[in-house]
């Protein structure tokens, strides 16, 4: 037992207790000084300061090595010895014991009756602990245990201690009280600097609102005086009782008449004369009474006239009711700007369109106008495209040809038709049959009609070919199966009608030229790409939305990193379309329509109000308006500079049981405007394509 008691803690607790000397890290014997200088202090060497601090923090190190349990590797609680010489904490070495009857340190055999608790190293824990903490602690600690401790204090040193302490707290009140009133005083200055500004911002618009007013009202002061001057010619050419045209002939007629009978006999004259005065008595009555009934004419329609206006000025009232806090902040919009466009030298000639009219009232009322002409879309035509041998009918795409006499459809059912428009205008939809059907080996996805060719027409399909078609002669010109996975889109250029561009599942951008057999360019993408379009006034800028949530706009000349990504939707971009050579619209998985400046990084607008998280549903632009699908089986038009939609259409269900049923089940899946037209083709998951027409 001798040999196995050296172990790590019991060889320094014995040897202070032999020495009858408590164990401090100050009660260091010479000998152990000796030892650990490394040699005897009588050869009177002396040991660099360096050296003896490192030698103290070793022994510091040691003897917190010598404080752990060897088992939980903490320090010591509640300290126990074993029979074998070894300390551990009671509860891991009663636990180690319910499973195993050994020392975990020496394997000697063990029980619980084995062990002693370890009174002298608890001591020695609790003093090492309270020093610790000491050492650790405040100022204000160190007072609080003095104070606790009882320690002897004059009544003289306990009132210059409050004095002081008393001192200190209203040195600290008067800090704080200070620093408040600067938070308050900051806040109270930053407030009345931002409502300043607000002020002004709000006097100077409506600086902008009171010459806008006096210019509209002159200016329909000068339509009034229009409007009267043309009705003050009205009444005197309904109010003129003896027209010229009826008396002249007549009378120069009849005064021939007397002057070559004046011979004659008196009877004759007279009763002549008579004669005739009755005749032109019945002409000047009936013409009196055509004149009566005209202006009575005139009246009742002018009243009907004004009863249809007065209806359409109040329906276009309540629109600018519905949408007044869009419309309030676009007219804020363009009127600042055009009153930051009027100081720039550059601009001062078109600062002014009329006279007391600027820019932006301008643009304002062209939006206004625009935006409360149309409230509704209304069906015009209608047409099936399924037919009996494709059960599948979901229409993909739809586009117009360049002259808007055809417009083709694409999806699923494997087939490209063709219709002409009139026809399905002045047809019942049972009897509309495509002009051109052309059959596909594959799903397709896009449609794009060339810009200067009615017959020639591409197609992307789900086994990523796309190919390009003649209409005329129903055969495929050329065919290039370049992608590897599905092709989403396809695009025609409108400046170059040879090149085309197209997106695909396998995360590349591929331009196409119909005069050769292989791609020309191709752009690899981190992301699968969902909607590719060319800018309608250039052949090298290119669009692409594509699964990472970002739109990327190429220069063709470079393709090592895009012009600039635009960034604010957050899930998939299913579609781009440009409104003008800087407008660029897309759609998304997340509900939301984006109008971006192609010049610019952040959106210009966000439209919200259609649904749409997985499918697609249709995009299409003109220079007004934005139309999208939704998943609620409806048509959604949003005017540019409005957020919400300005009209809407539900397809619904020929069986008005099912009609709540069909909102689930079928979605709009394709739409097309007629160039800048109020018309536009829209079809649904259904196969159903309906022709709308925006309307008051």
């Amino acid at each position: 037992m001798g040999g196995s008691s050296a172990g790590v803690l019991v060889p320094s607790v014995s040897k202070a207790d032999e020495m009858g000397a408590s164990v401090t890290p100050l009660a260091v014997s010479s000998s152990e000084t000796t030892d650990v200088a490394g040699a005897p202090a009588a050869e009177g060497e002396t040991v660099p300061d360096g050296s003896r601090d490192g030698a103290a923090v070793e022994a510091d190190a040691e003897r917190d090595r010598d404080l752990l349990c060897p088992i939980c590797m903490g320090v010591i609680k509640d300290a126990f010895l074993t029979a074998c010489g070894h300390c551990f904490c009671y509860m891991c070495i009663v636990t180690h014991l319910n499973n195993k009857s050994d020392c975990p340190c020496c394997g000697n055999y063990l029980t619980k009756s084995h062990l002693y608790p370890n009174f002298l190293l608890n001591k020695l824990l609790k003093k090492q602990c309270v020093r610790q903490i000491a050492k650790s602690a405040s100022p204000i600690e160190h007072l609080r245990v003095a104070l606790k401790q009882g320690c002897e204090m004059s009544v003289k040193e306990l009132d210059g201690l409050l004095s002081l302490l008393s001192e200190k707290k209203r040195r600290m009140e008067q800090q704080e009280a200070e620093m408040n009133m600067q938070i308050l005083l900051d806040f109270l200055h930053s407030l009345r600097k931002k409502k300043l500004e607000e002020l002004n911002e709000v006097q100077t618009d409506m600086q902008f609102i009171k010459d806008d007013i006096n210019a509209v009202e002159k200016h329909r002061a000068e339509l009034y005086r229009v409007r009267e001057r043309y009705s003050v010619k009205l009444r005197m050419l309904f109010d003129d009782p003896i027209p010229t045209k009826l008396w002249s002939p007549t009378a120069d007629q009849h005064n021939s008449i007397l002057i070559s009978n004046s011979r004659n006999s008196r009877s004759s004259l007279v009763r002549t004369g008579s004669d005739n005065l009755q005749i032109r008595s019945n002409d000047v009555t009936a013409q009196l009474n055509h004149q009566e009934h005209q202006r009575k004419d005139a009246f009742s329609g002018s009243e009907t006239s004004s009863l249809i206006q007065s209806g359409r000025v109040i329906a276009r009232k309540r629109k600018i009711q519905a949408q007044f806090k869009e419309l309030q902040e676009c007219y804020l919009q363009k009127r600042r700007l055009g009153a930051s466009q009027s100081h720039h030298p550059k601009e001062k000639v078109n600062a002014k369109v009329r006279e007391g009219y600027h820019v932006g009232l301008e643009d304002f009322q062209s939006i206004l106008t625009t935006f409360t002409k149309y409230s509704r879309l209304r069906v015009i035509a209608e047409l099936r495209h399924g037919d009996l041998f494709h059960s599948a009918n979901i229409v993909s795409s739809i586009e117009f040809d360049c002259d808007d006499e055809y417009f083709a459809t694409a999806g699923v059912s494997k087939r490209i038709k063709v219709f002409e428009f009139s026809t399905v205008l002045n047809q019942p939809s049972e009897v509309n049959c495509p002009v051109v059907e052309l059959a596909t080996r594959s799903k397709l996805s896009c449609l794009s009609w060339n810009k200067y060719s009615k017959s020639v027409i591409a197609s992307s399909d789900y086994e990523g070919i796309v190919t390009v078609w003649d209409v005329t002669t129903r055969q495929s010109i050329m065919e290039y199966e370049e992608h590897e996975k599905r092709a989403w889109s396809v695009d025609f250029s409108r400046t170059e009608p040879s090149m085309l561009v197209s997106g695909s599942d396998d995360c590349k951008v591929k331009v196409w030229s119909t005069k050769q057999e292989a791609s020309v360019i191709n752009i690899d993408m981190k992301a699968n790409i969902c909607c590719v379009k060319y800018n309608p006034g250039s052949s090298v800028h290119v669009a692409v939305g594509s699964a990472d949530h970002k739109i990327h706009y190429f220069d063709l000349r470079n393709t090592s990193s895009p012009l600039c990504v635009f960034k604010g939707h957050w899930k998939a971009v299913s579609y781009v379309k440009f409104l003008s050579t800087n407008e660029l619209a897309s759609a998304s998985t997340d509900s939301t329509l984006r109008l971006w400046d192609v010049n610019g990084t952040c959106p210009v607008r966000t439209f919200v109000g259609h649904t749409n998280e997985k499918n697609f549903v249709g995009l299409t632009v003109n220079n007004e308006y934005i139309a999208c699908g939704s998943e609620t089986n409806e048509v959604c038009v949003y005017h540019k500079a409005i957020l919400t939609p300005a009209a809407r259409h539900k397809f619904g269900s020929s069986d008005l049981d099912d009609a709540e049923d069909d909102a689930g089940l079928y979605f709009i899946s394709a739409v097309c405007w007629k160039s800048d037209s109020p018309t536009m083709l829209a079809a649904n998951s259904q196969g159903t394509i309906k022709v709308l027409v925006l309307a008051a």
